[in-house]
């Protein structure tokens, strides 16, 4: 597989002169190359936005600000929501000026945020491994731009990547920003464990998180709306098998060949399409304890690696990688978003280390095109059972598939494999016969 990714590079490389690489890694063209691609966003969405309409997630979430400025019917304090109280803040921000200028303002927010991201993984121009980070998570919001423009997890996934960046040199920070993502979106919260459990200012976390969780709450009680403050949590517990959920493939082909009952139907209620046959009850209901199983095991495997190991920021990434592609893999929920969740954690692992982070890193390319094939490009044909947007269903979940094993595995090495200070340590142990020495 090595060797694979080798001729992938060579390739990459001998594509541009030495001169052209060179140039790419300068301040200078990070800052034209991120301009360029922003400004296709702004050409691409300017039509609606002189319109005043909106795309995407955005007419519900302008729905949601307006209910909440004009008629005092706030989501999630007034009424029981799907989402974190948290995620009001940037859905109601996109709303202060006007309802005609939502899909503007929330497309500043975006490119705002991608900015911080990109400038904090390069360390402001200081960072060269930085600069194939930041041209790699541009290249990953532009193949997802119909969610990373559209959907609140453009807002999160850059947050994440700065709270992860920071989380050496300012955990207060970092932990605040990673607190803050996970009162958005959930998600997050994988990653957070993943801190918890690898940082050495493990304290600082916990008391910095729940100082964050505990001022959410505060605003949500005083607001009149403590009883609706976890009602996202049971939103999303009567939730049949979603079409694009991993877990669905097989009763999707089944749905698509007319066999074994299977069908694809919209959920009117919540505006999706879910999958009903032989067995899809059972398996919707196992998928949530057996997504907690799979974060307990990899939170053993975390924590037995970093005893062996010299090098917990690595560790880190890992087991963030690991619990996200669980939330992702071993979901009965599945939403072409849900790739944001993803490419955060792949970004900093490619400006940490290229050949750790390659596999993951080319694997994220080829899912996010597959994804934005699949939504919006081939959705329709899928739900009626096209083959060619079958396979690419099924091709694009094949890779989540490997990619949460390729995560798995080698966290499981890390948890084997002793570093060269533990195995003198051990060979210590051997040659005098007695225990390990201590310090």
């Amino acid at each position: 597989m090595s060797q694979f990714f080798d001729r992938i590079d060579r390739r990459f490389i001998d594509t541009f002169s030495p001169e052209r690489r060179a140039w790419l890694q300068t301040p200078r063209a990070l800052v034209l190359g991120f301009i360029g691609i922003h400004l296709v966003f702004l050409i691409a969405l300017l039509p609606t936005i002189l319109a005043g309409d909106v795309l995407g997630d955005l007419p519900l979430y302008r729905t949601w600000a307006e209910r909440a400025l004009e008629s005092g019917v706030w989501q999630g304090i007034d009424v029981a929501w799907v989402y974190p109280a948290g995620a009001l803040l940037p859905i109601v921000l996109a709303d202060v000026a006007g309802p005609y200028l939502y899909q503007l303002a929330w497309l500043l927010m975006t490119t705002a945020l991608n900015a911080a991201a990109v400038a904090w993984l390069t360390d402001f121009g200081r960072k060269a491994s930085g600069f194939r980070a930041a041209w790699w998570w541009l290249a990953v919001v532009f193949v997802l731009s119909p969610v990373a423009l559209l959907r609140l997890e453009g807002l999160v996934a850059p947050l994440v990547i700065l709270g992860l960046l920071m989380i050496s040199r300012r955990p207060i920070v970092a932990t605040v920003l990673l607190s803050a993502a996970t009162w958005i979106k959930v998600w997050p919260a994988a990653v957070l464990l993943a801190v918890v459990a690898a940082s050495r200012r493990r304290a600082t976390v916990v008391v910095t998180g729940i100082a964050v969780s505990a001022g959410v709450a505060a605003m949500v009680w005083a607001a009149g709306g403590i009883r609706f403050l976890t009602g996202f949590v049971t939103e999303q517990t009567d939730r049949a098998l979603q079409l694009e959920a991993p877990v669905t493939t097989p009763w999707v082909w089944l749905a698509a060949i007319g066999r074994g009952g299977s069908y694809i139907y919209e959920n009117h209620d919540i505006a999706t399409r879910e999958v009903a046959g032989r067995g899809t009850g059972l398996v919707a209901g196992a998928m949530t304890p057996l997504m907690f199983l799979a974060l307990a095991v990899i939170l053993v495997l975390l924590l037995v690696a970093l005893r062996r190991t010299s090098d917990p920021s690595h560790l880190l990434l890992l087991g963030a990688m690991a619990m996200v592609c669980a939330f992702v893999v071993l979901n009965k929920v599945g939403s072409p978003q849900y790739m944001l969740w993803i490419a955060p954690i792949v970004a900093v692992g490619v400006a940490r280390d290229w050949l750790a982070w390659r596999t993951p890193a080319y694997a994220m390319l080829a899912i996010g095109v597959l994804t934005t094939l699949i939504f919006p490009v081939f959705y329709l044909p899928l739900i009626d059972g096209d083959p060619i947007a079958l396979l690419l269903l099924t091709a694009r979940n094949g890779l989540l598939i490997a990619l949460f094993g390729w995560s798995v595995v080698t966290l499981w090495r890390q948890a084997r494999v002793a570093t060269p200070v533990v195995a003198e340590k051990r060979a210590l142990v051997s040659l005098s016969g007695g225990s390990t020495p201590s310090r």
